[in-house]
């Protein structure tokens, strides 16, 4: 499960009449502690804007799900609330659950909640949707790390199966270190 922080960032903008103004604006991104928040909003933030900005504020968020659309620009909160049997008691009880979706309005914003739970067995309804003031999502992508398979080690689907090679048969896809010294098997 993602866990999301707001970052309040401060910097000087242009407004629509060409006058500087400082700003305060939110940002969320997915991070695993706050320190790590603070370096992506750095690392991020350093690409898209064109002037200084520092981050005065960071906070955990509630938002447990992001549901993106490239061809909206206003990302919307949305309440979920799902019915869940409590199975000591056998009672419903209702969970609350915050979704973020990038939407033109509402209507959409509450499609693109349907449109996320539609596999969903548990039966949920949507309470409140509320526009957010923040600016951007940044989410933290497996793909951002580099999977580069290190020196010192090999596949096992690379071994020859002998002897000696007790899981190389049974496994697959894993990696065996190289020994350094290959003159000792012998």
């Amino acid at each position: 499960m993602n866990t999301w922080f707001l970052c309040k960032v401060k910097y000087q903008k242009t407004d629509e009449e060409g006058r500087q103004k400082m700003a305060t604006e939110p940002y969320l991104f997915d991070a695993i502690s706050f320190t790590e928040a603070e370096s992506r909003a750095f690392e991020k933030l350093a690409e898209e804007l064109s002037t200084e900005f520092s981050v005065t504020n960071i906070s955990k968020s509630n938002i447990t799900e992001i549901v993106p659309n490239e061809n909206a620009d206003e990302w919307y909160k949305c309440k979920v609330a799902f019915v869940m049997l409590d199975e000591d008691s056998g009672k419903e009880k209702k969970v609350n659950n915050y979704f973020l979706v990038q939407a033109n309005n509402v209507r959409e914003a509450v499609e693109g909640v349907e449109e996320s739970l539609k596999e969903m067995l548990v039966p949920f309804e949507i309470p409140s949707v509320t526009l957010t003031t923040i600016m951007d999502v940044f989410p933290y992508f497996t793909d951002e790390v580099d999977e580069k398979i290190p020196a010192n080690l090999t596949p096992i689907s690379e071994f020859k199966n002998t002897d000696d090679d007790i899981l190389a048969s049974e496994t697959s896809g894993g990696y065996f270190a190289d020994d350094e010294d290959d003159s000792d098997k012998n």
